[in-house]
């Protein structure tokens, strides 16, 4: 059984791509801050047939990814994809922003996808059978909303890191690709006694040309499309970008 470890797995896209996976006959292997979270992704998994393991972890701190990964392979195997989903934002007016606030967005999102994929690769090359990493990046490493600079900064660290990393793994076989997600509907795949049902105006919906806000789903579909040789072997340091064509239409204001 193939394995997929997951970071940031407890709630939003990392749930759904944890279901996804462990749908397609993935062994999963979770971490997240949230343990309550975690544990909840983790026990629906396996109340559903499939195979998890759940591990609080701070993904900043390389004694807590060494840890999770450890267990990981000694539970499950050495991890066949690895999926750095774990982020976060601090929306903050950027002449009041601390330092303080702006490396630890920079530490979670751009160190640990850092520290993950090194711990993950070790473990790759040494079994000798390739492998595939999946950076969740963001439009904001393309276009920026104020107050957002640690987050937008972290989202471009990850864009240049995944065709840094795709060259320096290629001997050992291992892609590295990049998906930046768009407006992602999350509120409905949090943990349970904070989950929400969304509501979406039309205006939402046409600023999109697809019609409609992105959802957890559409995510996890594109990280199973990277995760499998058969599907995109052919692909390495390549960022994919899903937000429903938000992107790329022209907003005029009258």
């Amino acid at each position: 059984m193939k394995v997929a470890a997951i970071t940031g797995g407890g709630q939003g896209i990392g749930r759904a791509i944890a279901y996804r996976f462990a749908e397609a006959g993935y062994a999963i292997s979770l971490c997240d801050l949230d343990i309550d979270a975690g544990d909840e992704a983790a026990a629906q998994i396996r109340a559903r047939g499939g195979t998890a393991l759940f591990r609080p972890a701070d993904v900043a701190l390389a004694v807590d990814v060494e840890t999770w990964m450890t267990e990981t392979e000694r539970q499950l195997g050495c991890p066949d994809i690895l999926i750095n989903n774990a982020g976060i934002m601090k929306r903050v007016d950027f002449l009041a922003l601390s330092a303080v606030d702006f490396d630890r967005v920079i530490a979670v999102n751009l160190r640990g996808t850092f520290l993950c994929s090194q711990a993950a690769a070790k473990r790759m090359a040494a079994r000798g059978q390739g492998g595939a990493i999946v950076n969740i990046s963001s439009t904001r490493a393309y276009m920026s909303e104020a107050g957002t600079e640690g987050y937008t900064a972290s989202k471009g660290g990850i864009a240049a890191l995944t065709h840094g990393m795709a060259i320096s793994l290629a001997p050992h076989r291992i892609r590295v690709n990049a998906i930046a997600p768009g407006w992602i509907e999350t509120r409905d795949w949090q943990y349970s006694k904070r989950a929400e049902e969304p509501q979406h105006s039309e205006a939402d919906r046409e600023q999109h040309p697809v019609g409609r806000v992105g959802k957890p789903e559409d995510i996890a579909e594109a990280c199973l499309f990277l995760a499998d040789d058969k599907t995109s072997g052919f692909m390495t340091g390549q960022p994919i970008v899903i937000d429903g064509g938000m992107t790329v239409k022209m907003i005029y204001v009258d």
